[in-house]
């Protein structure tokens, strides 16, 4: 197991979009997703919840993927071969990813409340990237249209009206790594007022 220091993880982090089939240590998965969870969370709510799918789980997973895709319009229902030939394609892909982990939270009816909910979530997935690629794992941090329709929740067993789902963090190590892309300048995002 490689570790790396904080401020090397943050700068040499990158989403990863090819990973090996070899399935990530459970216990390593639960390590990373409690570093993770020491992100900053208002009232101390630790709003996040996990869905991991793996193995045979994650068959139900992608049928719920593709429904969606289905009733949404972006994938066709029929039987064409060239439709079929499609949804076997993505299927494929999907289910070569070793985990997919669904990162959700309670909604709460106070817009104030659900905003610092969210922003609590997203620090932990934050987080949760960071400590994985310390560990050599890579995550992609995915928002998908399936995850806003509410057959997609209902098939996997949560409830759209009281529920959010913030993001689908795909789960592996990485087959390769992206190349470093840079960044702005931060003197161009930074404004400095003094008096």
């Amino acid at each position: 197991m490689r570790t790396i220091d904080i401020l090397q993880a943050i700068k040499e982090r990158r989403s990863t979009f090819s990973f090996s089939p070899e399935e990530v240590d459970l216990q390593m998965l639960k390590e990373i997703f409690t570093y993770g969870s020491w992100a900053p969370t208002h009232y101390m709510k630790e709003s996040w919840n996990i869905k991991l799918y793996q193995g045979e789980g994650k068959k139900s997973f992608v049928d719920a993927i593709i429904a969606s895709y289905q009733r949404i319009g972006m994938l066709k229902g029929d039987d064409d071969p060239k439709t079929v030939k499609m949804i076997d394609s993505m299927k494929q892909f999907l289910l070569e990813i070793p985990h997919h982990a669904l990162i959700f939270f309670e909604k709460n009816q106070d817009l104030i409340r659900y905003e610092e909910e969210y922003s609590s979530v997203c620090a932990f997935i934050q987080n949760s990237q960071l400590a994985a690629w310390s560990y050599g794992v890579g995550m992609l941090w995915t928002i998908t249209p399936y995850m806003h329709d509410p057959g997609f929740a209902h098939d996997i067993g949560l409830d759209s009206e009281k529920v959010k789902i913030a993001a689908v963090m795909q789960i592996g190590y990485p087959k390769q790594t992206s190349r470093n892309k840079g960044r702005t300048s931060i003197e161009e995002k930074l404004e400095i007022i003094s008096e």
